[in-house]
C-alpha cells in the first residue's frame, strides 16, 4: 500500500474521529469529574491558585479552560465559601461557577471539551506515525482504526478528564525514551526528560512510568549492548539520571506558576487534612525511630520558596496513593462495595471494548503461543526468549507496560472504570495489529490469503457497525458478550455507563411529554435546578416510596438505580436495597442507556 494512500486514509479516520466527538457533545450534559476539572482549569489560569482539585495535575484542567478566557462576561465567584474556607470545595465552588453565577454553562462546557478533542486527535497521529515507523502501512492504518473505532476513547476523549490525557503521556514518553536509549545524544536526553514530565503533568498514576523506565534501562543493557555491558550500564545509567532530573525540573515551573497566590499554610492544611490516614503513615507509626510524616514534610516544603512548587505535587502524588488505598464505593455485577473486586478490570475491559477486537487479540494469542510450543518448551527455551527480545525489543517495552499497569491496577482498591486502563490501550491496539499482519503474511496460496484478509475485513466492518450504532451514546457502550447496551447497567455503572451525561436528554423528554412535575434522582455533573427548572422535584433513593404521588414520575440514574438495589460485599456496609421496591416496575423510558423513568402507581 502506497504512503499517498495510506495517508488518506489516516487522515479520513481521524476526520472521523473528531467530527463525531465534536458532534456528540452538544447533547452531552456536564459529567461528573468535569465538574471539578473544567472550573479548576479556569481558576488556574486566572488566579494562579490551584487549591482546587490538587489530586490531579494542572496540564489537561489548564487545556480545557484555556479556551473559556476568550468568552466574554464570565463571572469567578472568589468570594463564596467553597473557594475562600473550605479545603478542596471543587464541588461547590464548580456548581456555583458554570450554573448559579449567571456564566453560559452550556457554551463553557462545550468550548472546554474542545482541546480534549484536540489531544485525542493528537494520539490518534501519532499512534500512527509510531506503528507506521515500527512495522509498516497496514500495521499503522489497522491501529489507527481500533483507535478512531474505540468507544471507550470516543466517550472520554470528549471530555474534561485525564484519561485519555494519560494514554497520550505514556505513548509520548515512551516514544521519546526509546530514542534516548537508542541514540543517547545531547537532543534526545532532553526530549526524553522533556516528555517524561509532560506524562507526569498530566496524571499522577504515570509515576508508575519511573520504574517502567528504569525496567527497560535494564532491559536494553541486557538485550541490546552486544559489549562492555557493564561499562554502558555506568555510563548510560548516568544520562538516565539526567533524563529524570530534567523531567523532575520541568514541574517545577508550571507547578510555580499554579501556587504563585495559593499560601502555604493552605498547603499544609492540605497536607494534614488529606493525608490523616495515608498507608504510609501507619507504617511510620510502626517504626522503631521517629520519621517525619508525609504532612509534616510537605508543610515544611512548603514554606520555602523554592520547594514549595514540588511540595504541592508531591501533595497530589499522595493524594492520589491514598485514594488508590481506600477505593471508591461503586456497584459490580450484584454488588456494592468500595474495597474492590479483583475481576472488576478484566471484566469491564471485556465487556466494554468491541467483542471484535478481543477475537482478533485471542487470534494473535494463539498463534504466538503455537509459534512457541512448536519446538518444545524446554529446547533452547532462554536463548530463543533473549532472541525474540533482542529482536523485537519494542514489543516487549509494549508487554512491559501492560504488565506494570494491569498488575498495579488489578492490585488497587480503586475500580473506577474501564477509562482507567485507556494508558494500556494503544500499546494493546500496536500489539494485536502487528500480530494480525503478521499472521497474514505468514500464510501461503492466494486462498489462505483470501479468507484471512476475508476474516480481518468482516470484523473490522463488525467493529465499525456497533461503534457507529451507539452514536452519540459512546459512553454506555457494551458489547454482544452481556447482549449490548442495555443489559450494561446489570453489570457496572459509573463512568461505565453513567457519569451524569443524559440530563439535558432528560429534559427534553420531560418537555415532549408535557410533564408538569418529575422526581428525580440524579448522579452527574450538572445542575438539575438548571435544566428542569420548576419542573424538578429532587428525590434522595433511601427516602420512603410513600412519598412519591400516584402516578408521577420518578427518573433514576443507573448508578444510585444499582447502588441501592446491589447486596453489599462481605465486610462492607452502608444503607442498601432502598430501591428494591422498583423490581416490580418497568421503565416506561431509559434515556440514552443511563436514566430509567418510571410511573409510580
Amino acid at each position: 500500500m502506497s504512503n499517498r494512500i495510506t495517508n488518506l486514509i489516516a487522515a479520513i479516520l481521524l476526520v472521523f474521529m473528531f467530527l463525531v466527538a465534536v458532534s456528540s457533545i452538544k447533547e452531552d450534559s456536564l459529567t461528573m469529574d468535569e465538574l471539578a476539572h473544567l472550573p479548576a482549569g479556569y481558576s488556574y489560569l486566572t488566579q494562579q491558585d490551584m487549591r482546587l482539585n490538587p489530586e490531579h495535575p494542572p496540564l489537561i484542567k489548564d487545556l480545557a479552560g484555556f479556551p473559556l478566557l476568550f468568552i466574554k462576561g464570565i463571572q469567578f465567584p472568589s468570594g463564596i465559601k467553597d473557594w475562600q474556607q473550605d479545603l478542596n470545595g471543587q464541588w461547590g465552588f464548580g456548581n456555583i461557577f458554570l450554573f448559579k453565577s449567571g456564566n453560559p454553562a452550556d457554551t463553557m462546557i462545550f468550548w472546554g471539551r474542545i482541546p480534549m478533542i484536540l489531544l485525542m486527535i493528537l494520539l490518534g497521529f501519532f499512534l500512527f506515525k509510531w506503528a507506521r515507523e515500527l512495522f509498516g502501512n497496514k500495521v499503522a492504518l489497522l491501529t489507527l482504526f481500533f483507535y478512531s473505532f474505540s468507544p471507550t476513547f470516543l466517550a472520554h476523549g470528549r471530555l474534561v478528564t485525564t484519561d485519555v490525557g494519560a494514554a497520550f503521556g505514556v505513548v509520548l514518553s515512551t516514544y521519546y525514551f526509546l530514542k534516548f536509549l537508542q541514540t543517547s545524544t545531547t537532543k534526545n536526553i532532553i526530549l526524553a526528560g522533556v516528555t517524561l514530565a509532560i506524562a507526569q503533568l498530566l496524571k499522577f498514576s504515570l509515576i508508575l512510568i519511573y520504574p517502567f523506565f528504569v525496567l527497560t534501562f535494564l532491559a536494553w543493557i541486557i538485550f541490546k549492548v552486544e559489549r562492555d555491558k557493564l561499562k554502558q550500564l555506568f555510563s548510560l545509567g548516568i544520562k538516565l539520571a539526567f533524563v529524570f532530573i530534567i523531567g523532575f525540573l520541568v514541574i517545577w515551573p508550571v507547578y510555580q506558576f499554579h501556587v504563585l497566590n495559593l499560601p502555604s499554610e493552605k498547603i499544609s492544611a492540605y497536607a494534614h487534612e488529606f493525608l490523616s490516614h495515608h498507608p504510609v503513615k501507619k507504617i511510620i507509626e510502626k517504626l522503631p525511630v521517629k520519621v517525619a510524616e508525609p504532612a509534616d514534610i510537605i508543610s515544611g516544603m512548603a514554606e520555602n520558596p523554592v520547594l514549595k512548587p514540588w511540595s504541592y505535587y508531591l501533595l497530589g502524588i499522595f493524594m492520589v496513593t491514598e485514594r488508590a488505598a481506600g477505593g471508591n464505593t461503586t456497584y459490580f455485577m450484584g454488588e456494592v462495595s468500595a474495597a474492590g473486586w479483583a475481576q472488576y478490570f478484566p471484566t469491564v475491559y471485556l465487556i466494554k471494548e468491541p467483542l471484535a477486537f478481543h477475537i482478533l487479540t485471542l487470534i494473535v494469542i494463539i498463534f504466538a503461543i503455537w509459534a512457541w510450543i512448536k519446538k518444545p518448551f524446554w529446547r533452547q527455551s532462554i536463548s530463543r526468549f533473549k532472541n525474540w527480545v533482542k529482536s523485537h525489543f519494542t514489543e516487549s517495552v509494549f508487554l512491559l507496560w501492560l504488565i506494570i499497569y494491569w498488575g498495579s491496577s488489578l492490585a488497587s482498591n480503586l475500580n473506577i472504570g474501564v477509562r482507567h486502563l485507556l494508558p494500556t490501550f494503544p500499546f494493546t491496539y500496536m500489539l494485536v495489529s502487528a500480530g494480525i499482519i503478521a499472521i497474514l503474511a505468514e500464510k501461503k496460496g492466494l486462498g489462505h490469503k483470501f479468507i484471512g484478509y476475508s476474516v480481518l475485513i468482516i470484523l473490522v466492518i463488525w467493529q465499525a457497525i456497533t461503534v457507529v450504532a451507539i452514536y452519540p451514546h459512546f459512553l454506555s457502550y457494551g458489547n454482544e458478550l452481556i447482549g449490548g447496551p442495555k443489559n450494561l447497567y446489570k453489570y457496572t455503572v459509573d463512568s461505565n455507563l453513567d457519569w451524569g451525561q443524559d440530563l439535558k436528554r432528560l429534559r427534553d423528554w420531560v418537555d415532549e411529554q408535557g410533564i408538569k412535575k418529575i422526581y428525580v434522582d440524579y448522579f452527574g455533573g450538572a445542575d438539575t435546578k438548571y435544566y428542569l427548572g420548576n419542573k424538578l422535584i429532587s428525590w434522595q433513593g433511601d427516602r420512603s416510596p410513600s412519598e412519591l404521588a400516584k402516578g408521577s414520575y420518578l427518573a433514576v440514574s443507573a448508578t444510585f438505580l444499582q447502588g441501592g438495589r446491589g447486596k453489599l460485599a462481605l465486610g462492607f456496609s452502608q444503607p442498601h436495597g432502598y430501591y428494591n421496591w422498583l423490581d416490580s416496575y418497568k421503565p416506561v423510558k431509559i434515556i440514552g442507556n443511563s436514566i430509567f423513568i418510571y410511573q409510580i402507581k
